[in-house]
């Protein structure tokens, strides 16, 4: 069971070719918002994951749960997390303040099976440069490609990957919200692939 409505994690782990179905989690993100500036990235994005497969466990007890969570942040003082924007203004206003600059995305990774109470875990970390552009060009971007729904307000599968500098990670499929090697090792742990 995927805990996700989103088409890209559905198409991602679509690669790894076994049988799955999708759910929306009933996990409110926001409300915990708060906790971001007590957590680093990675604890912050495995607490995010593992409420969504929680949310999820009383319907599925007896079924394999993975969930994800993304969390892009600009390194301080202060440190800044940019949260999926939503609207275009914002989406413009968190490009321009990545223009020029490094960030990092943290994708937490959780497999949880409710009856045996097993949960495995993994972190996915990528550090991105983007390059110096103007407003213009993040206006037009938006626009064009509405990535409204993305941490940092971007996507590398579009035209996105124009914005880059730089990207240093060890699995590309995590910035688009799957780490699929992460994902593929828990999966082999449990005996799923």
């Amino acid at each position: 069971m995927l805990a996700s409505t989103s088409a890209a994690r559905r198409e991602l782990l679509e690669r790894l070719e076994l049988p799955f179905e999708q759910d929306a989690p009933d996990f409110d993100e926001a409300a915990h918002r708060e906790r971001f500036d007590h957590m680093d990235d990675a604890a912050f994005a495995l607490m995010l994951a593992r409420g969504k497969a929680q949310s999820l466990a009383s319907r599925y007890e007896g079924r394999w749960i993975l969930a994800a969570d993304q969390v892009a942040v600009l390194p301080g003082p202060p440190r800044r997390l940019l949260d999926k924007p939503g609207h275009e203004d914002v989406a413009v206003d968190h490009l321009m303040a990545l223009s020029g600059r490094t960030h990092h995305l943290t994708t937490g990774v959780v497999l949880l099976h409710p009856s045996r109470g097993e949960t495995h875990e993994a972190v996915d970390e990528q550090r991105l440069t983007l390059r110096a552009f103007d407003r213009a060009e993040a206006e037009t971007y938006v626009r064009r490609y509405r990535p409204i729904e993305c941490a940092g307000s971007y996507r590398i599968e579009d035209a996105g990957i124009k914005l880059f500098e730089r990207i240093e990670g060890a699995d590309y499929t995590g910035i688009m919200g799957l780490p699929l090697l992460a994902v593929a090792r828990l999966l082999r742990e449990v005996g799923v692939l």
